[in-house]
C-alpha cells in the first residue's frame, strides 16, 4: 500500500496519546479535541468507519481530583483514571454531537483481546457499533488493569484494536513529528524517516529495544504498536498531532510523519495469523456441500453442512474442519461452543434461537476469520 492507498481506507483507527490530549497537566484539551472529531466526522461523512483510542483518562483525572501530582501509587493511579473517565467521555460525546454522530465508550484489557472468547465478543460489539454508524470510543479499563498505567499509553492498544476491526490503516497521533534516524534532541542532523517497513531492522536502533526507548519521544512502543497492526496487515502512521487537519491530510495521502509500511496485505496477514498462531482446540465434519462451498465459492460456514463434532472447544476457538474422509479443509475460529454446535449441526440459522434458547452469528465460522489448507 502506498500512501495514495490511504484514502481508499474503509476502517481507521486514530489513537491520540496524553500530551496531546491534556493541557499542561490543566486538563482535558478541549479546543484540540474539537479540531480532531471534527476531523473524523470529515472521515465518517465518506463512508469511513472510525474508531478511536484515547489515553488520557488519569490525567484529566488529577486535574478533577485537584492532585499537586500524579500519584505514584497503583490505587490512586486507578481512581484517578476511574474519575478522569467521566470527563472524558463526556467531552467526546458532546463533541461528537456537534457533527450528529453518536460514540460508545468502549473499556478494555488485554485480557479482554488474548482471550478467544473475549476477543470475539468484544470484536462483534465494535462491528455493530460501526454497523449503526457509531464511534467506539476505546480506553483501557484502568480501574483493574495495570499494563496502560505503567506505561503510560494505550500505542499496544490500539495496534490490537486494528488486529480486532480488521482496520485498514491505523493513525497514531503524537507530540513529535515523526520517527527520526536518531533522536533529535540530541542531534541536530537528525532526519525524519517518512516511510519504512515494519521489518526494518534500523527502527530497533532509533527506537530503542526496551523502555529507555521511551525517552526517544515514546517510539519503542509505537514501532511494537506499528508491527502489531502489520499483523492484520494495517498501514501505520505517526505523525504530529498538532499538525492542522493532520487527520484528514493523511487520510488523502500527504507525506506527513513517518509511514510504517506492513509486510503483507491485510486479508493474506491475517489468514497467516489464524493459520499459525492458535492451537486447534476440535474439529467438525462437513458434507460434500459444505466442504465445495468453502474450497470454491470462498464462503462461510454454516451449521447446515456439520454432520459430526469433535472435541471440547469454546467459542472462539480455532477448529479445524475436515471432510468425510478426514482431511483437513480449513481451520478458523468458531462462533459457538461445541455443545452448542452439536445442537445446530446440519439445522439452519433460522432454528437457533429455538435450539439455544438464544440466537447469534449465523456463520458457524465466518470466512473472514477461517483459512483454507
Amino acid at each position: 500500500m502506498s500512501r495514495s492507498d490511504f484514502r481508499l481506507s474503509q476502517r481507521v483507527v486514530i489513537k491520540i496519546g496524553s500530551s496531546l490530549l491534556t493541557d499542561g497537566g490543566k486538563g482535558l484539551n478541549k479546543t484540540a479535541i474539537a479540531g480532531w472529531v471534527a476531523q473524523m466526522a470529515t472521515l465518517s461523512q465518506r463512508s469511513v468507519d472510525v474508531v478511536l483510542v484515547s489515553s488520557g483518562s488519569v490525567a484529566e483525572g488529577v486535574s478533577r481530583l485537584k492532585l499537586k501530582a500524579r500519584p505514584k501509587l497503583l490505587h490512586e493511579l486507578q481512581a484517578a483514571a476511574s474519575v478522569g473517565q467521566m470527563g472524558l467521555v463526556r467531552c467526546f460525546e458532546n463533541e461528537f454531537g456537534q457533527h450528529d454522530l453518536l460514540a460508545a465508550q468502549v473499556l478494555l484489557t488485554h485480557d479482554d483481546l488474548s482471550d478467544r472468547q473475549r476477543y470475539l465478543n468484544a470484536r462483534s460489539t465494535l462491528l455493530t457499533l460501526l454497523d449503526f454508524g457509531v464511534v467506539p470510543v476505546i480506553n483501557e479499563n484502568d480501574a483493574v488493569a495495570t499494563e496502560e498505567i505503567r506505561f503510560g499509553d494505550n500505542d499496544t492498544l490500539g495496534a490490537l484494536v486494528a488486529n480486532l476491526v480488521e482496520a485498514d490503516l491505523l493513525i497514531i497521533l503524537t507530540d513529535q513529528l515523526g520517527l527520526f534516524d536518531a533522536n533529535p534532541s540530541l542531534n541536530p542532523d537528525a532526519k525524519l524517516i517518512s516511510e519504512i517497513s515494519v521489518n526494518e531492522s534500523l527502527l530497533d536502533e532509533v527506537a530503542g529495544g526496551s523502555i529507555s526507548g521511551l525517552g526517544r519521544g515514546g517510539m519503542y512502543t509505537k514501532v511494537r504498536a506499528a508491527r502489531l497492526a502489520a499483523r492484520s496487515g494495517a498501514a501505520t502512521v505517526i505523525v504530529s498531532g498538532k499538525l492542522e487537519d493532520v487527520i484528514t491530510r493523511v487520510y488523502q495521502g500527504e507525506a506527513l510523519g513517518t509511514y510504517m509500511i506492513p509486510n503483507l496485505e491485510p486479508l493474506a496477514a491475517r489468514k497467516q495469523w489464524l493459520a499459525g498462531q492458535l492451537q486447534v482446540k476440535g474439529s467438525v465434519t462437513l458434507d460434500d456441500g459444505a466442504v465445495n462451498s468453502l474450497k470454491s465459492a470462498g464462503k462461510s460456514l454454516l451449521a447446515v453442512g456439520v454432520k459430526a463434532v469433535q472435541g471440547k472447544f469454546q467459542r472462539g476457538d480455532l477448529v479445524s474442519c475436515r471432510d468425510l474422509q478426514g482431511h483437513e479443509i480449513a481451520r478458523g475460529l468458531i462462533n459457538y461452543g461445541a455443545d452448542e454446535t452439536a445442537k445446530i449441526a446440519g439445522k439452519s440459522s433460522s432454528e437457533f434461537e429455538k435450539l439455544l434458547g438464544y440466537a447469534d452469528e449465523a456463520e458457524l465460522i465466518h470466512r473472514d476469520n477461517m483459512v483454507l489448507i
